[in-house]
């Protein structure tokens, strides 16, 4: 062994640098080979304290020996060297001596690195210097700088540091050429050393050109980027201080900005353009350009400014209401109504200046835009002939509702299935890849179990649990024990897998399928044992008298079985005088369809043909009324509405141990506080175990939906669809569960809510009047905040369910309206202890626009209880404005 690779393997980085230095590049070149392999055997070799004193050495040594930049800057680079990596100013010595042009292509391609490669900035910035080359604008090599720069430890003020920066001017301009500023946008706070006023003094100094700085500020502001980048930009503009000329011979950038960039953007383009206005710097043209744009925004505040403004400029020039006037009355179709009245009220005001009749009659076409209520008050103010639309009958438009989709068979080779198993792993997968997987695994395992083993080894060799080292503390034995729960399609494949590799005792696997899951006592605990119980009693037999095949396997996505494949399989069972497994058993009792009664009772008549135990309790099965539910029961606790199960004594019959417990009476909190089943991914299987009996289900999510709106944590509605889009009664637990998701903090959460609705409606199982009453008391109780139920409805409608919609909130809204109007203190306390949260106006007037817009939409009519008394109030707020309106349009005085 030379002594390179003797001070390589003992980490003497000092003496590594010594020896390689004024080394013949010939030499270097031959101690490559010797470095490539010790690279090899350390990858393989245990994170200890050798492995971690040779990197650094090894990193050095290889930067110095690849005498090629690209082998150079590839090894310096290399994501294996990244964690215990040689210092940058030993780098930098060890390169000595490179030509100028060398150590230019090093550095650039070492630039050209992502981020995330974690190339030193020291490094790439001492090569540069070294070849005295152009700096690489590249994202890697500005970040660092910018991260370099802005350390405080380098001592001084940001701005003394960068007027040492050589290389100021093209850095700057590269800053502002960065995709976004993710990673290093918490370095522009604000305050007096902040990057931002660090470049406006620099400016100010004469360092930075002013015309270049402000055309690179207002360009990316136009250009957009990641979704806090104004953050940075744009107090940087306003820190340079623009002068009127400035700000006037970018009016069209302005312009742009105020129509299409992010809110506090769009408000400082809006700010500048008021002042050019009102300072008479802008023409009416200019001025109606700009309103173009800003009316259609969806901010509130935006809109109503610029209808100040056009009010303001149209009091100091009367002459510009032909030009202004049209463009004001692009905001009667604004969503909001409110907003609608302010425009109405504008175009009123300065209608009397109009001489030109075709003004007039593209005011009144714009006009048909406004609520009915508006249009008629419209024709009254400016004079012209009410446009009443043609009465259209209504015809409610929604969505397809998604239907099952029918599972593929089993893969037909081993080679096949193991690629599918790899790929479930790996990136997880639904119910029907799961199922489709199991089955598979079984049938191979039946046929051919050398051969499957074979094919599976390359995915088994990744595993956890398939180590063989000494002492590993995730040994397969303890994890998979009966004290642990399966929690998913990784740990169900899993378990099959070590059982199949015999990476688990048969001990271990028999103990656990008989004591069953000794998991938390908390609601899921039923469903989670129903999983646990058939992967684990697959997982046994496959060591000790494997099965031909899973009875279980369902038909459709839902975990539906049709009964017919179910009496197949037991005939397949028979032919082979195979030993039935009782929890494959039960859970394909449980999803086999009952619903279809001609279906059932013809299989049911084969089943009993087949003269064996199993055949005679499926036709028994088949034959029974069914399925039954159990009693519900609500129970109130704080803010929240949860339910109760009693006894359903039909699971606790016939079925084995794992599986009972379905049947028992459901506590609404459980029998444990504690619950480990914080994974969603199992969700899914739950739902696919009773295919016909969702409420079971919807029953245990309760009281984890209500936390997505009570405790506003993010997740937790991604199964609200999956629970519409299965079979059986949707009952009180599914649309409390329903509710719930409407009222999410998140907004992704609320938008799984609605699909869920909408896939109800569609499939015509969605009770309105117990929805609405349900998210009533949820308001009224405070665990729903109007606000969110408004947005949600609001979504819903948009896709054409108006009338589902106002079906809902006619149920929702007098439950509140009711509340207003006795006004009840909050935090009423009675006899039986907290009552309810006062319904507070925060919100109301949201739910009652999107109440008002679906009843115009539907042609809904009728009377709501306590929305007379809201509309007799005084005043002209949001809440008062729309119910009105909600009220006009139920009584047909719109017009």
């Amino acid at each position: 062994m030379s002594a390179v690779m003797e001070a390589v393997r003992a980490g003497r980085v000092a003496e590594v640098v010594q020896l390689l230095d004024g080394m013949p590049d010939s030499e270097r070149r031959s101690l490559v080979p010797e470095l490539q392999a010790l690279r090899k055997e350390l990858r393989a070799a245990p994170w200890d304290g050798g492995s971690r004193r040779a990197h650094p050495a090894l990193h050095a040594a290889g930067a110095a020996c690849h005498t090629g930049a690209a082998a150079a800057a590839s090894w310096i680079a290399a994501s294996d060297m990244r964690w215990s990596s040689a210092p940058a100013k030993v780098l930098l010595r060890v390169l000595e001596g490179r030509d100028n042009g060398w150590l230019t292509d090093v550095a650039h391609r070492l630039a050209q690195r992502p981020e995330t490669a974690n190339v030193p900035y020291e490094l790439m910035c001492g090569l540069v210097h070294r070849s005295g080359c152009a700096v690489p604008a590249t994202d890697a090599y500005v970040r660092g700088w910018v991260q370099h720069v802005g350390a405080t430890w380098r001592g001084g003020t940001l701005v003394e540091r960068l007027r040492g920066e050589t290389d100021l001017v093209p850095l700057v301009a590269a800053l502002f050429e960065l995709d976004d500023l993710r990673g290093i946008g918490w370095l522009f706070g604000d305050g007096p050393d902040s990057w931002q006023s660090a470049l406006a003094a620099l400016t100010r100094a004469g360092l930075l050109d002013r015309a270049t700085m402000i055309e690179s500020c207002v360009a990316r502001l136009l250009r957009g980027g990641g979704a806090t980048d104004h953050r940075v930009f744009l107090p940087l503009l306003v820190r340079l201080d623009l002068s009127r000329e400035e700000e006037r011979d970018r009016t069209a950038d302005w312009t742009a900005l105020a129509r299409d960039a992010v809110s506090p953007v769009a408000a400082h383009a809006q700010s500048v353009l008021a002042a050019l206005a009102l300072d008479g710097e802008l023409t009416p043209r200019q001025v109606a350009e700009a309103s173009e744009g800003v009316l259609f925004r969806s901010e509130k505040k935006l809109v109503r400014a610029q209808l100040v403004l056009l009010g303001k400029v149209l009091s100091r020039d009367p002459a510009a209401a032909a030009e202004l006037l049209p463009t004001a009355a692009q905001a009667f179709g604004h969503e909001d109504t409110q907003v609608q009245e302010r425009a109405l009220k504008l175009v009123a005001r300065h209608a009397k200046r109009l001489d030109s009749d075709d003004v007039r009659s593209e005011i009144a076409i714009a006009a048909q835009q406004l609520t009915p209520s508006l249009r008629s008050r419209a024709a009254d103010a400016l004079g012209i002939a009410a446009m009443v639309p043609e009465p259209v009958a209504y015809e409610e438009v929604l969505p397809a509702a998604p239907g099952p989709v029918r599972l593929a068979t089993a893969p037909g080779t081993a080679v096949e299935l193991a690629e599918e198993v790899g790929a479930l792993l790996a990136a997880g997968g639904d119910v029907a890849a799961f199922e489709r997987a199991l089955d598979g695994l079984v049938r191979q395992a039946y046929q051919n179990v050398d051969a499957l083993l074979d094919a599976l080894g390359p995915v088994a060799g990744r595993r956890w649990w398939h180590t063989t080292e000494p002492g590993r503390w995730r040994h397969a034995d303890s994890y998979f024990d009966a004290h642990n729960e399966l929690h998913g399609t990784q740990d169900g494949l899993d378990l099959v897998l070590a059982a199949l590799c015999g990476r688990v005792k048969t001990a271990t696997l028999h103990s656990a399928l008989r004591s069953g899951s000794t998991g938390p006592g908390c609601v899921h605990g039923g469903l989670s044992q129903v999983f646990d119980a058939r992967l684990r009693e697959v997982a046994y037999r496959l060591r000790t008298d494997p099965l031909p095949l899973l009875l279980s396997r369902p038909t459709w996505s839902t975990g539906l079985l049709e009964p017919d494949e179910l009496v197949d399989r037991l005939d397949a069972y028979r032919r082979l005088g195979a030993r039935v497994s009782a929890a494959d058993f039960a859970q394909a009792l449980l999803r086999v369809r009952r619903s279809d009664r001609a279906a059932a009772a013809a299989a049911a008549r084969r089943a009993a043909a087949l003269h064996t135990a199993e055949g005679d309790r499926l036709a028994g099965w088949l034959s029974a009324e069914g399925p039954d539910l159990p009693v519900v029961r609500r129970r109130v606790s704080a803010t929240r509405i949860v339910v109760e199960l009693g006894e359903l004594l039909e699971l606790q019959t016939d079925f084995p141990a794992g599986f009972r417990r379905l049947g028992r009476p459901l506590a609404a909190y459980g029998e444990s506080g504690y619950c480990s089943h914080w994974n969603e991914g199992i969700r899914p299987h739950w739902l696919a175990a009773l295919p016909e009996r969702r409420e079971l289900v919807a029953a245990r999510m309760v009281h984890d939906l209500s936390r997505a709106a009570v405790n506003d944590s993010r997740g937790g509605t991604s199964a609200l669809p999956l629970l519409a889009e299965s079979g059986g009664e949707a009952g009180e637990s599914v649309h409390l569960c329903l509710a719930y998701g409407l009222g999410a903090r998140q907004a992704e959460d609320r938008l799984a809510a609605v699909d869920a609705l909408l896939v109800l409606a569609a499939r015509g199982q969605l009770d309105t009047e117990r929805l609405g009453a349900d998210l009533g008391q949820l308001v009224r109780r405070g665990a729903v905040k109007p606000l969110r139920l408004a947005e949600s409805a609001r979504t819903a409608a948009a896709t054409g369910a108006n009338a589902t919609i106002w079906g809902m909130l006619r149920h929702t809204l007098p439950v509140l309206l009711a509340d207003l109007a006795t006004a009840a203190p909050a935090g009423a306390v009675g006899a039986a202890g907290p009552t309810v949260v006062a319904t507070s106006s925060r919100g109301l007037g949201d739910l009652l626009t999107v109440a008002a817009e679906c009843a115009e939409r539907s042609g809904a009519r009728g009377e709501l209880p306590h929305l007379a008394g809201t509309a007799a109030r005084r005043g002209s707020s949001r809440l008062v404005t729309q119910a009105r309106r909600l009220r006009d349009t139920l009584t047909g005085s719109a017009r």
